[in-house]
C-alpha cells in the first residue's frame, strides 16, 4: 500500500460580515491574517493560527458561487441564521484559558467547558454568521 503525502490546507467557513468575522478570528482567537481580498461583503478572508502557516481557514461569503441558484442562496442564509450550516474543530492545552479569553470577546457562547461522555473535554461558541466553533482539550 502507498502512503499518501496530504495534509489540510484550507477550510472554509462563511461569513455574512466580512468585519464581523475578521474581528472574531483575529482579535478573539488570535488568528494572523493571511490574506483579505474584495470588497464590502464580497471579501475573502484567509485566516490561520500563528505558527502554523500551512493550515487556514478561508472566510468567504456564501453567495459568491456563481453555480448556486436563488433557491440554495435561501436555504443556505437559513441554516446559517440556525447556525447549522458551517462549523469546525479547534484544539487547545489550555481550555480553560482559551474559553475566558473567547468568552470576554462577547462571542455566543454555546457550551461552557464540558467532560463529554465521549472522551473529551470541549467547548463551544458562535462566530457572528452563526457557525459552530467547538474548541477540544489536548491532553
Amino acid at each position: 500500500m502507498n502512503v499518501m503525502d496530504i495534509t489540510i490546507h484550507t477550510s472554509f467557513l462563511p461569513h455574512e460580515d466580512p468585519d464581523a468575522s475578521l474581528a472574531f478570528y483575529r482579535d478573539t482567537l488570535g488568528f494572523e491574517v493571511r490574506s483579505d481580498v474584495g470588497q464590502g461583503v464580497m471579501r475573502w478572508i484567509t485566516v490561520g493560527p500563528v505558527g502554523q502557516p500551512g493550515t487556514s481557514i478561508l472566510l468567504a461569503p456564501p453567495a459568491a458561487d456563481p453555480g448556486i441558484t436563488e433557491e440554495e442562496r435561501r436555504t443556505i442564509a437559513e441554516m446559517m441564521a440556525k447556525g447549522t450550516y458551517g462549523w469546525i474543530l479547534l484544539a487547545t492545552r489550555d481550555l480553560d484559558g482559551t474559553f475566558e479569553k473567547v468568552q470576554s470577546g462577547d462571542a455566543e457562547v454555546v457550551q461552557e467547558p464540558t467532560e463529554q461522555p465521549y472522551g473529551v473535554r470541549d467547548c463551544a461558541f458562535r462566530d457572528p454568521a452563526g457557525n459552530l466553533v467547538r474548541i477540544q482539550e489536548l491532553c
